[in-house]
């Protein structure tokens, strides 16, 4: 039977229809039996008081959706009588982009007695609210309200010693004793003594600092002095005014009939040679040493030596620190934080500065900032220079969502080619590690930028270049163009060059090394199997079984709780980031159960059933089942608990 395009090729004893699909999971779904019974959870609940569950109650099935792939140099779809039945079975498109007002839980929902931090902490000072403190204090008072115990193991307390969250926590059974008092191991927790598991926190004084705009940015500073001010004459009329602009931006600027101002016949920038004002000059305090007055070269920077290395990409919301520990476990050797927008960063804002923190076990670790202009960007830059320990710095110049690109950042910087060389150039001046971008082909689907921007790149001083094979407008419609990546990995030599879309499989990163690139990053590939890191390693398929992806899971959900916390707020917290992946996760397909290997990116399942109960719920697309799976791990969801996934094509409701 021939498959049609961008649908996987099950074996067909395990093919079904979607009504089998859904009957056989609601056969097989027991409360009583051992299914839920998991060591670190409370066996799947989730029913309301008539023992009834409400969270899939109105779920709803789209289409398949429609796969634009391009396979020997021909773009394909699936059959027109395939397409027309798609369209006959469904009223409404297949929702796609991200949904932007999907419900969210406030904490405050989670519990509705809380108990005072002065409390939970066993702080030998009073509480300085008094009596006008909205929490509780009366611990008896909160244990008669609070949620049972998820468990009899706490992962804080079995591996530091010490839970800080007390008798907040859900596993509160294995470390509070007596008159409700926190167990210590002091032996464990001496041995974690000056040895930080997570580094990069913000401290209260540098946010309090940030907030009141005390921070000094000296290097910061003398570079947006230098830059050029506006030219005479450049009044009315599209020019690019701007002492920074090198001759490789310039033509750029031009093929999209901007006027450039500034910029000789040379090429050469009116920046290069520039020499900051009298008033701007270094103090000196007694005698003048190279120190004071000879700046870091480029060639006297620190290395990045990344050759070969397989690359987590930055993933937002899904490329957490629990995630990144999973990956860095299977194989993989550079990690990168979720993208920080640089204008919250500046201004202290904690949920920002969580998305730098870095494990102890991340031995090579960069952050990624996003921006559109070059003050922010280079005082971002000289801030973290100085706040936080990083292997490398990197710019977004791929982020291709509304919300970034209509201010000016993410991939609107790919024509906004005078502000992106400032931003560049500006960083890294003013860093004393690597300077990374990662780019898109282009913005306009058939009208490629990265071939002219690359050159220029090197040029500005950037350590290495992330091309990821499509343009703005493709998004993941279509497959990579990795013969395109190709011609730029000879235009970028000697600077490295990763390539980046469509890896699932070792076959997929050797086709990949073979075009001269540097590297490969992993992206949708390491959120649908993160164990691709060791395929790729030990050059081979891995039939991993249903049971070993749960254990994967629990590691998920334990390393969740030790970063986000133990008590309530942390556990839904996890459960939250764990339903976000398991979006992903659904789509991996088993390698015994295919048809012919491997699994390629862009091939959605059809419905089928798995080689045991686990593996058919760990398959299914529907946001009912996740909820199941993460209330194995996790226990029942809280009352009225609702979920939506960030993107609208990763499941239905």
């Amino acid at each position: 039977m021939e498959v049609p395009t961008g649908v996987a090729p099950i074996r067909a004893q395990y093919l079904t229809t979607k009504e089998e699909f859904h009957a056989h999971l609601e056969k097989e779904d027991d409360p009583g039996s051992n299914k839920g019974d998991i060591d670190n959870g409370g066996g799947g609940g989730g029913e309301d008081d008539d023992g009834k569950r409400d969270v899939n109650s109105d779920l709803t099935e789209p289409p398949s959706k429609l796969q634009k792939l391009e396979e020997d140099g021909k773009e394909g779809s699936l059959p027109e009588e395939a397409v027309g039945e798609l369209k006959k079975s469904s009223g409404r498109k297949r929702a796609r982009g991200q949904n932007k007002n999907r419900p969210c839980m406030n904490p405050m929902h989670y519990e509705k007695h809380r108990l005072c931090p002065s409390i939970i902490q066993e702080r030998a000072e009073k509480c300085f609210f008094g009596s006008q403190c909205r929490f509780l204090h009366d611990v008896k008072e909160y244990m008669a309200t609070k949620l049972p115990d998820l468990g009899d193991s706490c992962v804080l307390f079995k591996n530091f010693g010490k839970c800080m969250y007390g008798v907040t926590c859900r596993f509160s059974g294995a470390h509070v004793g007596e008159d409700y008092r926190n167990v210590v191991n002091v032996d464990l927790l001496k041995q974690w003594e000056g040895k930080p598991v997570v580094r990069n926190s913000l401290s209260k004084e540098l946010q309090q600092q940030l907030r009141k705009k005390k921070v000094a940015f000296e290097k910061s500073n003398q570079y947006l002095c230098c830059l050029g001010k506006p030219s005479r004459g450049a009044v009315g009329g599209n020019h690019v005014a701007n002492c920074s602009l090198s001759k490789g931006s310039a033509e750029v600027a031009r093929e999209e009939g901007l006027e450039v101002v500034g910029v000789s016949e040379r090429g050469e920038s009116a920046l290069e040679g520039a020499c900051p004002p009298a008033d701007l000059a270094v103090k000196t305090a007694g005698a003048i040493t190279d120190e004071d007055i000879v700046k870091l070269r480029p060639c006297e920077k620190k290395k990045l030596d990344l050759q070969g290395k397989l690359y987590l990409a930055p993933l937002t919301t899904c490329g957490n620190l629990p995630f990144r520990r999973i990956c860095k476990r299977f194989g993989a050797d550079v990690t990168c934080g979720e993208m920080a927008v640089c204008t919250n960063l500046l201004q202290g804002q904690s949920s920002e500065w969580a998305l730098l923190k870095r494990h102890y076990t991340e031995d090579l670790f960069g952050v990624q900032l996003e921006g559109a202009f070059p003050d922010t960007m280079t005082k971002c830059a000289e801030l973290l220079n100085q706040a936080i320990e990083v292997d490398f710095v990197d710019i977004n110049v791929g982020c291709p969502i509304d919300l970034v690109y209509k201010k000016g950042g993410g991939c609107a910087l790919m024509s906004r080619t005078n502000k992106f060389e400032q931003i560049v150039r500006g960083m890294n001046t003013v860093l004393d590690v690597p300077l990374t971008v990662k780019i898109r082909t282009g913005v306009q689907e058939k009208v490629n930028l990265a071939h002219k921007i690359i050159p220029n790149l090197r040029e500005w001083g950037a350590s290495l270049v992330t091309l990821h094979g499509r343009s703005r407008e493709q998004r993941y419609t279509k497959g990579a163009d990795w013969e395109y990546i190709a011609e730029c990995a000879k235009l970028a030599s000697p600077m490295p060059l990763f390539g980046n879309g469509d890896i699932l499989s070792y076959e997929d990163a050797n086709r990949a090394m073979q075009t001269g690139v540097s590297g490969i990053m992993i992206a949708r590939g390491a959120l649908i199997k993160p164990w691709i890191f060791t395929e790729i390693k030990e050059q081979r398929h891995w039939d991993i079984s249903s049971s070993e992806r749960l254990d994967l899971l629990k590691d998920f959900t334990s390393y969740g709780l030790e970063h986000w916390g133990s008590d309530t707020q942390g556990v839904e917290k996890t459960r939250k980031f764990l339903l976000e992946w398991l979006s992903f996760l659904c789509r991996y397909i088993p390698a015994g159960l295919l048809e012919r290997l491997p699994q390629r990116i862009n091939e959605r399942p059809p419905y089928y059933l798995g080689r045991d109960y686990l593996e058919t719920l760990m398959t299914s697309q529907n946001v009912g089942d996740w909820i199941k799976i993460s209330e194995m791990l996790l226990g029942p969801v809280p009352a009225s608990f609702t979920f939506l996934p960030k993107h609208k094509a990763n499941s239905y409701k």
